[in-house]
């Protein structure tokens, strides 16, 4: 049966062009979109709501903060609803949500307000990738799904790059009528998508759907749960401290020209766009999701080598090597594929939205651990330092999880 599928391209590869894997493809694309917004559209916004540059660097942390903790929320809430509600209840709420989100932002008049409508955006924002993921895990032959989330990821992930080609033609506001518009837009292809098959059967059985307590009452699952996450972390580890504060590590580096936060970003997520449209196609090719997952933590820690103690002298280097980590870090998909492959239909929903934006959040804790040892040890060692504790878990996480490629995810837990 396989052998013949394989060798029969155009029938076997065909559902890869149905239409829920690229309407989750175009959710993660609006996501990607609207979460790095605001990074980018953060300074010229506050200013323009009349802070000086103090107030724009508390005031703009503070927001951050309100949309990671949308993340939080909507991670288990978006999940939970996924396992008791179905799949297709998550992918429209979700983008409602932020849809109407973002319009609202374009409109705000006061820093508080601009705070509440980008919680409310990260509470949405929260269920998209998530539930894009575990839909297409169900939907898709076991033999496609690698496939399935490299196209999701790749699609998904130019996002980022018409963020800030958007910004560069309009005002910030027209940035976010952009970003609620193409969250409508993609609510209305939606309609025609039909839930998980998988799904259906399960809500014809007794067992408890959507129990988020279920990841802390048993040592199996709570660890499956806790791998997942683990093998993830030097991916926001990359985005959200060497991308993110690239101009730090630019003048403690010695490179002449000034760096831009805003440019590393956006480096590192079109190397990201083929990093994870290749990496999904690996593990096919591997016919392993934890060899296609160490070979690329493994080059993610050698470009970070090269990042920090490389001797890097020019801001065009500097940026190519950001690339290189986006391209090593593209496994962003791959991951979520693993968690949804890891637990049975009654708490994939759960856990593949919550540890989506579990591990989006650690920045929460990377961030905060590199402030506190950079006035002790320095910039750059204090790069190393949080790096080494991230790749140390991740590579814990990689050995200790079983394998998942071609398994039947047809069960419940």
């Amino acid at each position: 049966m396989q052998s013949s599928t394989l060798n029969t391209p155009s029938t076997s590869l065909r559902p890869l062009f149905t239409l829920p894997v690229w309407v989750a493809a175009l959710g993660y694309f609006v996501d990607v979109y609207d979460l790095l917004l605001f990074n980018i559209v953060r300074v010229p916004s506050l200013k323009d709501l009349g802070l000086d540059e103090r107030g724009v660097s508390l005031m703009g942390g503070s927001i951050y903060n309100y949309q990671q903790a949308g993340l939080l929320l909507g991670g288990i809430l978006w999940g939970i609803l996924g396992d008791k509600r179905g799949r297709l209840s998550v992918l429209f709420g979700s983008i409602i949500t932020y849809s109407l989100a973002n319009v609202a932002c374009g409109f705000v008049q006061n820093p508080e307000v601009y705070a509440w409508c980008r919680f409310a955006a990260g509470l949405g924002l929260a269920g998209e990738l998530g539930a894009g993921i575990t839909l297409v895990s169900e939907i898709l032959p076991k033999h496609l799904r690698g496939y399935g989330s490299s196209i999701v990821a790749s699609v998904g992930l130019f996002g980022a790059v018409v963020a800030f080609l958007t910004v560069q033609l309009f005002d910030w506001r027209t940035t976010y009528f952009v970003g609620g518009g193409l969250g409508l837009g993609l609510l209305l292809m939606r309609v025609s998508v039909l839930e998980s098959g998988m799904y259906k059967r399960i809500t014809q059985e007794t067992v408890s759907r959507g129990n988020f307590l279920a990841f802390f009452n048993n040592s199996d699952r709570f660890l499956r749960y806790i791998q997942c996450m683990g093998i993830a972390i030097p991916t926001y580890f990359t985005i959200g401290l060497l991308a993110t504060f690239g101009n730090e590590f630019g003048k403690a580096l010695g490179i002449p020209d000034e760096i831009q936060a805003g440019r590393c970003v956006m480096y590192m997520y079109i190397g990201m766009v083929v990093g994870d449209l290749l990496s999904g196609f690996l593990s096919q090719w591997l016919r392993s999701r934890k060899k296609a997952i160490g070979l690329m933590i493994g080059l993610t820690l050698l470009f970070v080598l090269i990042y920090l103690f490389g001797g890097i002298q020019t801001a065009k280097a500097f940026y190519l090597v950001c690339m290189g980590l986006g391209f090593s870090i593209g496994y962003i998909a791959m991951f979520l594929t693993i968690t949804a492959e890891s637990f049975g239909t009654n708490l994939r929903a759960t856990a593949t939205t919550s540890v989506a934006n579990n591990v989006r959040a650690a920045t929460l804790l990377i961030i905060p651990a590199f402030q506190m040892l950079k006035p002790q040890v320095g910039v750059i060692q204090a790069g190393a330092i949080v790096g080494a504790v991230c790749f140390a878990l991740s590579v814990w996480a990689l050995y200790t999880m079983d394998e998942t490629f071609g398994k039947d995810l047809d069960y419940s837990e």
